[in-house]
């Protein structure tokens, strides 16, 4: 347990961890951090996503596995929605997003590269399963609905929005690619190769400083979320797995993955619509801080 904290998690979060302390002892802006995660997140970010998308092994997902994690999330969210909004009277946008800090994990950038370097790509395929139904299915989902929900704009610019957002598009092209079997160009696979590399570090690090700005009181929506986040979520992915799929090999991986830190999404979503994030961030930073010992005990 000490070996894999301190050897594939610890070095992944440091990025996190400096960011926040940076931010922290004013080396780093928010202003600076923003313009990092902007970069990254609409020229870094979709490299990555159609890199994992052209690279899938449809073929070999689990399916019943697959559905019973959606179907789970769907379940979670619900309930965690609920509790948000009639519960805890936060408003319906700000609930929508805090249901999504338990469902959504940082896998992408934070379970997907722990996990490789713990087990390698082959044996990593559940994870690789989730974080490709998290980035073709759920963050799409919430890009939409968060959009369509937000209200600013006619339906129709809405739709022309989300139909350009760089990372719903690398996602469609990807999976194009992938069904197809089309050969991508060699010269367009080593740029996308020499662009994902940095995707990780630079959004785990403006994240860090962008939620250093951020009280950490564990207020009763941060405590109930953080405990939702890591105990609720892979218990009910757990029991699901034991109960419907006894004896499944991607039973382990499934509960590592939903055992880690909610994604930053949600709170990125927040910011670039104007919700509240006084709950969404500290959620963000429990979920990260305490996941470092449950992600060690379950890998």
């Amino acid at each position: 347990m000490i070996h894999v904290l301190t050897h594939n998690i610890l070095p992944v979060f440091a990025m996190l961890a400096l960011g926040f302390v940076m931010g922290r002892t004013g080396t780093a802006t928010a202003t600076e951090a923003r313009a990092i995660n902007r970069i990254a997140f609409l020229v870094l970010q979709p490299p990555l996503i159609f890199l994992l998308m052209i690279g899938l092994d449809l073929n070999g997902f689990d399916i019943g596995a697959l559905a019973l994690y959606g179907g789970s999330q769907v379940v979670v969210f619900t309930a965690a929605y609920l509790i948000a909004r009639h519960l805890l009277h936060r408003e319906h946008l700000e609930s929508w997003l805090l249901g999504m800090t338990v469902i959504f994990i940082n896998s992408l950038l934070y379970i997907w590269p722990i996990t490789l370097l713990i087990y390698g790509q082959d044996a990593a395929l559940p994870v690789t399963a989730i974080v490709a139904w998290d980035s073709a299915i759920t963050f799409s989902f919430f890009i939409i609905t968060t959009q369509a929900m937000a209200g600013r704009v006619p339906p129709v610019q809405t739709l022309i929005r989300i139909a350009r957002n760089p990372v719903i598009l690398a996602i469609i092209a990807g999976l194009t690619i992938n069904l197809t079997a089309f050969q991508t160009p060699e010269p367009i696979l080593t740029a996308a190769r020499f662009a994902s590399v940095a995707t990780a570090p630079l959004t785990l690090f403006a994240l860090g400083v962008i939620l250093s700005g951020h009280l950490l009181t564990p207020s009763p929506t941060v405590v109930t979320f953080t405990a939702l986040k890591l105990v609720a979520f892979p218990v009910i992915i757990l029991l699901g797995m034991a109960t419907l799929l006894p004896g499944n090999p991607w039973q382990h991986l499934f509960t590592l993955t939903a055992a880690g830190p909610s994604g930053a999404m949600a709170f990125s979503l927040a910011m670039l619509y104007g919700v509240r994030t006084d709950a969404i961030a500290p959620v963000i930073i429990w979920t990260s801080t305490l996941s470092l010992f449950s992600l060690a005990y379950l890998a």
